[in-house]
């Protein structure tokens, strides 16, 4: 006989203590993929470069593939230190971190903006060779900034619906 594992999904905002963080929502799948939860860490980064200024990495522009966009900066062999610390952030026994993209980040504003400060966080969604985006905490938009500028940084995670 099978035993299925019921999965109690906390209320946006809060702790989510198994996953590692904040439950942030449902992003919808990715090129006809499956819906995943998002989890933000509790923690941050306080001051971190995107990192690579005058590099365009190719693969690293997705607006909504946090996964994607942070693996390949980190294979370019550029120094990434936002997505270095991302990807290397654990809570609780839980890993699988990474930075999250445009619209990853855009969500968390939406459904749990007060959980955060009120400043601009990293995406590792690029602009160009010399910018990347970033969300805005305190008033909700989205800009670019100098891939040198000192940001902060969430980790984020997903789990699959």
């Amino acid at each position: 006989m099978n035993q299925v594992t019921v999965l109690t999904v906390p209320p946006l905002g809060t702790i989510w203590e198994e996953q590692g963080g904040i439950y942030v929502g449902i992003m919808p799948g990715i090129k006809g993929g499956p819906q995943y939860h998002l989890i933000a860490s509790e923690d941050e980064a306080e001051s971190l470069q995107f990192g690579g200024y005058g590099t365009r990495v190719e693969g690293a522009n997705s607006t909504v593939d946090g996964i994607a966009n942070t693996t390949a900066l980190l294979r370019s062999g550029i120094d990434y230190p936002a997505a270095a610390w991302a990807s290397k952030y654990e809570k609780n026994g839980v890993s699988g971190f990474y930075l999250p993209a445009q619209r990853e980040l855009n969500l968390a504003y939406v459904t749990a903006a007060e959980l955060f400060d009120d400043d601009w966080y990293w995406s590792s969604t690029q602009y160009s060779a010399l910018s990347a985006w970033h969300q805005h905490f305190d008033v909700g938009y989205q800009h670019r900034s100098d891939k040198l500028d000192y940001g902060r940084v969430r980790a984020f995670r997903r789990l699959f619906i």
